[in-house]
């Protein structure tokens, strides 16, 4: 009989090849693999369904919001339309420039202005500054001194005084000539204890003539006027100290021009110091009128006087500063007060067209006439923009129900009316005006220009 073969070991035999091989069910395990690997997929698979059902949820979620959002802007829309729409219009009156030309005078004193009478409150504004300086001396002469000292005269000749005239010579053991400057009296010597002692006396000279080379120092003096008698070896004279003050040369000198022009110099730097002082310390509401500003010179010591031989000098200067000014806030009030009274009733002006301009008027006189008077003439131009009044609470009732173009026809067919817009909103749901004038908004605008 041939023999079998089984690709697949019969199942008692298999059992028995696995318990003699340890006991490892090979088919069972095959089974348990097999079972796992269904089990994944079917995981897996249901992962990915449940994946897709939320990003479908998501997506209805997303479009049902946005749809709610787009709904709640139209009824938005819808409710403002009837609710808070507005139409805003804008007008550009006719304008005229118009000149205006007046009298103010500005007084002193007058704690209140009074404007029927063309008459500000003015006030006075005042400082003083002062300051000294070194200056130099920029003058020279050409100057000669004599020397002058003293010397002591002896009388060793007899015991009687003499008597000496003023310029009486004396002459250095040097050969130079010295003078007396008045009477002087020579005392007499005297005997003691059978010796003579010669008299003398200290008497004042001064050198023949100017220099340098009479600073000579102590010295023994003879008396020319003696010379060939006996008198000239008994009277002469010693000086103990040297000669001094002899000069012959160019010194400085401080010259009246060098204090006219210092003082030029010192009262300019002054009278700009306090000028600048009045215009920064002036109340901020204040104008101050500069025209009006006078300064003078109230002290002005030099330490020195004209024709003194100096290398320099010290000036000392005070200046006091003056000005009148008044408030900005009652010009620019009388300045109303004067165009109401200047136009017509039925006409205004704007009032950031306004432009003053002011000036000294002819009829004043100096800085100092008008201090003295105390009050100050004003020379006032003034420049508007004029235009016509309007009733803007007649003019929406006119407008109120009217189409765009309807209420901007009507609008410039008036005369004094040159430009208009018209704005609204919603812009694009609203092309008719409301009935309500309370939902129109309307304005002058010069800026329309």
């Amino acid at each position: 009989m041939s023999r079998k073969f089984f690709d697949i070991i019969p199942p008692d035999k298999n059992q028995k090849f696995f318990e003699e091989n340890g006991g490892f069910d090979y088919a069972k395990e095959i089974e348990k693999e097999e079972f796992s690997k269904n089990l994944r997929l079917s995981e897996s698979g249901l992962k990915k369904r449940q994946g897709f059902c939320q990003k479908g949820n998501l997506f209805l979620r997303v479009r049902r919001t946005l749809f709610f959002c787009l709904f709640f802007l139209v009824l938005a829309g819808i409710f403002s339309f009837f609710v808070f729409s507005t139409v805003k219009i804008k007008i550009l009156p006719n304008t005229k420039v118009s000149h205006f030309k007046t009298k103010v005078i500005v007084k002193i004193g007058n704690n209140k202005s009074d404007f029927q009478r063309n008459i500000l409150a003015g006030r006075i504004f005042e400082n003083q500054k002062s300051a000294s300086r070194e200056f130099p001396a920029t003058g020279s002469v050409i100057k000669e001194r004599k020397a002058e000292g003293i010397i002591r005269v002896f009388n060793n000749y007899s015991t009687s005084a003499q008597r000496w005239r003023p310029n009486t010579r004396f002459v250095s053991d040097k050969g130079k000539l010295f003078l007396s400057t008045k009477w002087e009296v020579i005392p007499g010597g005297h005997y003691s204890k059978g010796k003579f002692i010669a008299g003398f006396t200290d008497i004042k000279v001064r050198a023949a003539k100017a220099g340098e080379e009479y600073n000579i120092g102590p010295s023994t003096f003879s008396i020319p006027a003696f010379k060939g008698t006996p008198k000239y070896t008994y009277f002469y004279g010693k000086s103990f100290s040297p000669m001094t003050g002899g000069f012959r040369g160019e010194v400085s000198q401080v010259t009246k021009k060098d204090i006219e022009k210092a003082e030029l110099i010192l009262s300019g730097e002054l009278k700009k110091e306090g000028r600048d002082f009045l215009k920064k310390t002036v109340p901020a509401d204040y104008i101050l009128l500069e025209p009006t500003i006078f300064q003078s010179i109230t002290e002005s010591n030099s330490s020195v006087k004209a024709g003194a031989e100096a290398n320099s000098f010290d000036l000392r200067v005070k200046v006091k500063s003056q000005g009148i000014g008044f408030k900005k806030s009652e010009m620019d009030k009388f300045i109303q007060d004067f165009l109401v009274s200047n136009i017509p009733e039925n006409q205004t002006f704007r009032k950031d067209s306004l432009k003053v301009a002011y000036s000294l008027s002819s009829e004043n006189g100096s800085p100092v006439d008008i201090l003295k008077s105390g009050k100050v003439v004003l020379s006032v131009e003034i420049e508007a923009s004029i235009y016509q009044k309007m009733d803007l609470g007649e003019i929406k009732k006119a407008l109120s129900g009217k189409s765009f173009k309807e209420a901007k026809t009507f609008l410039e067919d008036l005369p004094y009316i040159a430009k208009v817009k018209i704005e609204s909103w919603p812009i694009v749901l609203r092309r008719r005006i409301s009935d309500d004038i309370n939902k129109i908004e309307l304005k002058l605008d010069f800026g329309l220009d």
